[in-house]
Order: C-alpha cells, then structure tokens, then sequence
C-alpha cells in the first residue's frame, strides 16, 4: 500500500511544527472535550471506554449518531468550513463558527443549541488529562486561540494517519479497538488486546479517578498512536501495558524510531520521519507492526491465532489462513460443496 501523491507532497502528509499552533491546538482540545463529553454523558458505556471517542471523517472529527430517548443526534468538527455542526434524525439542524473564541463562549453556545433542540446535556465541566489545566469549562476565558489554517493541516495529518492505521487494524483477528480519537489526551489511537487480564493499572491522569484508568486497561494490550504535542512535529507512539520483560531492548523499525523514557516508558517515531519518507505507509506501518511484534512475543501471545488474516505479505504465513480473507471465498467454497 502505498500513498497517493508524489514522495512528500504537503498536501498529502502535510507539515506541521508543533510550536507553530501550541495555542490553537489546547483551545481545539479542550472544545474536543466538551464535545466529548457529551457523547460520553448520552452513550451506554462500552468496554474500555470506546462510547465516548471521536472519529475521523472527510472533513474533521465526529461524535457518529448518539442516542437521545427515541431520537439520535450526531455533532461533527469540519475543518474545512470551520464550523461545528449538529444534526438530529428529525431534520434539526444547529452551527457555530469555530474562530478565535474563548472555551467558556464555545460551551455556553453549544449547550445553548441543545437546549433549543431539546437535547439538554449537562456535563463535568473540569478538564481532564491535560496538566495544568483544570479551570471549568464555563469559565476559561483563557484559551482563544483558532489558526484555521492549523487546524486545517492537523485535519489532513489525521485523515492519512486513519487510514494506514486502519491497515494495520485489518491484520488482526484477535479483539483490537476501533481508530478512534481520545479526546482525554488529544490523540488518534488503535489498541490490540492478548484476551488475558491486565492488573489493575496505577492510574496518575489529572481529574482521573482509578476507574477510569481501571476500565481503560483492564486487559493487556499492545497500543499504537498519534499524538500531535510531542517532537518537533508530533510522533507516534506504541507501548505496552503491562509492560513485560526485556520489551524495551527489542529492536524495532525504522531505524529512526527509538524508547522514550521521559513519556513513561514507550516507542516512539517522529512524525516528520514518517512525512518526509519515500514511503510514508510503509514506514509507519513498519513501526506499528515491529513494536507489535515487540509487545506479542515478550509477552507470549497466541499470535498464531490473534493474526490469522494479518500477516504481512512480506512475512511467512502463519495462523489459520495463510493469505487474507477475500470478499467472496466463503460463498464461493460453500457453492462448490454443494
């Protein structure tokens, strides 16, 4: 698989210098987290908190359809129109603009929309997992900042990082996330899980209590992301929890990718090594198979049965099927039994 475009077109895999939108990029997440927690108050809680992230899309970010009495509601970021939109199934429609404007002007409008739609939310109002930071929603007139243009080319970073991680989730037949968007820490993320229990974990997020970090981890998993604070323009990031032994000294890939200890302990790659490669799909996807890879064989997965459809073409075949599953084969061997 490989990108669309020439080698490190700008358009596709854009630049993006992390001190260049600092100020636009904690605004845009903490209007994230408002949006997020409304899913979180009007969704059934799905394991590992899953009911409350948001999804990439063809123009921003999407809550999808949730559930309000026997109505639905969908609120969705575009970044193109700069706009956040809400819908209802009943052909109600709401926006405001997003622009340099306070968090508590942000909150008290679109609460002030729902009300009118009949989709009066109430949530916890103090921000969570970012340090530092625990001024209530309704009351920040601090963060301001919106570069439209940022905004814009984080978007598009996004939309190809989806994509190659979509990919790389296809792979695997074990019980692995959706890609979704944690708007907790600001990242895009996909997780692969063992299918054992993990101990409980220490937790340490600001304004998280133990059960969050308990629900989130309460299985041993191998997690892939990306997070657009870190490094000169963001990174991807892969670690383990739990970790297991000699995990860290496995040798990974690309040869840029290395352990980061001062993140707690976990893989890293630079995003601009990824943007700028010949092959920007490869060589993500590199980095998310070897530190896989690196979590699965440390720790004795069952890999033979987690990755029967997703070995790489470049590996020996292994687990119940030696090539991926093809739309089709299953009719077409049950026709010829017949």
């Amino acid at each position: 698989m490989t990108t669309t475009g020439s080698m490190h077109d700008d358009a596709v895999w854009p630049a993006l210098p992390v001190d260049a939108w600092a100020d636009t990029r904690q605004t845009v997440h903490l209007w994230t987290q408002i949006v997020g927690k409304i899913r979180l108050a009007n969704t059934p809680v799905v394991n590992h908190w899953w009911n409350v992230t948001l999804y990439v899309t063809t123009t921003g970010l999407t809550t999808s359809a949730m559930p309000y009495g026997d109505r639905t509601f969908q609120i969705d970021f575009d970044f193109e129109d700069h706009r956040l939109r809400i819908s209802t199934n009943d052909g109600e429609r709401r926006s405001l603009k997003l622009e340099p404007r306070t968090v508590a002007d942000f909150y008290d409008e679109l609460i002030a929309h729902l009300d009118e739609l009949g989709l009066s939310t109430r949530i916890w109002t103090t921000p969570v997992e970012i340090p530092e930071v625990d001024t209530p929603f309704d009351e920040d007139v601090d963060h301001a900042s919106y570069d439209a243009e940022a905004m814009n080319r984080y978007w598009r970073s996004l939309v190809q990082v989806d994509r190659v991680f979509r990919e790389f989730r296809s792979r695997f037949v074990g019980k692995v996330s959706p890609v979704h968007f944690f708007w907790g820490g600001f990242d895009l993320a996909v997780t692969r899980f063992s299918g054992r229990t993990a101990p409980p974990h220490p937790g340490g997020a600001p304004h998280c209590g133990p059960q969050v970090m308990h629900e989130a981890y309460s299985h041993e998993v191998s997690s892939a992301g990306y997070w657009p604070g870190g490094g000169p323009e963001g990174a991807f990031y892969s670690y383990a929890y739990p970790e297991p032994p000699s995990y860290k000294d496995v040798a990974v890939g690309p040869s840029a990718a290395y352990w980061d200890v001062d993140l707690g302990g976990e893989f890293v790659l630079p995003y601009d090594i990824v943007r700028t490669a010949d092959d920007p799909d490869a060589t993500l996807l590199e980095f998310l198979q070897t530190t896989y890879e690196a979590a699965a064989s440390t720790a004795n997965w069952d890999r033979p049965a987690l990755e029967a459809y997703g070995t790489p073409a470049a590996a020996p075949a292994r687990g119940r099927m030696a090539t991926p599953l093809l739309p089709g084969i299953c009719v077409s061997e049950r026709l010829a039994g017949r």
